[in-house]
């Protein structure tokens, strides 16, 4: 973890995400916390991210989502030299996905 961001006032912010527990609150407290480009920056990041790990290429990413190539070449660099946190949530969305298609096929 970066030293640089382990900070009393980011603990008080991560506390404070994971108290939230519904989607509907999530974009109350981020549409608060936020302007829009912020949240806009944030999550264009994030699907930059799910391109790249879907091994599509810059162009096709920027293509889609409007990011530059300066951005999609700081979330590589994030995906392959990073905490591995991006990844951490990968993973975590193909288990929910995967839980929640399996209970498709049980009802």
């Amino acid at each position: 973890m970066n030293k640089k961001i382990k900070t009393d006032a980011v603990d008080h912010l991560i506390d404070a995400l994971l108290c939230l527990k519904t989607k509907e609150e999530s974009y109350n407290f981020l549409e608060d916390l936020c302007t829009v480009n912020e949240l806009l920056s944030l999550s264009q990041r994030f699907e930059v991210a799910t391109m790249l790990r879907d091994h599509k290429t810059y162009l096709e990413i920027a293509e889609k989502t409007g990011a530059s190539t300066a951005t999609i070449s700081r979330v590589n660099r994030s995906l392959n030299y990073g905490s591995d946190g991006y990844e951490l949530i990968f993973e975590r969305l193909d288990h929910a996905k995967s839980n929640s298609a399996a209970n498709i096929h049980k009802v």
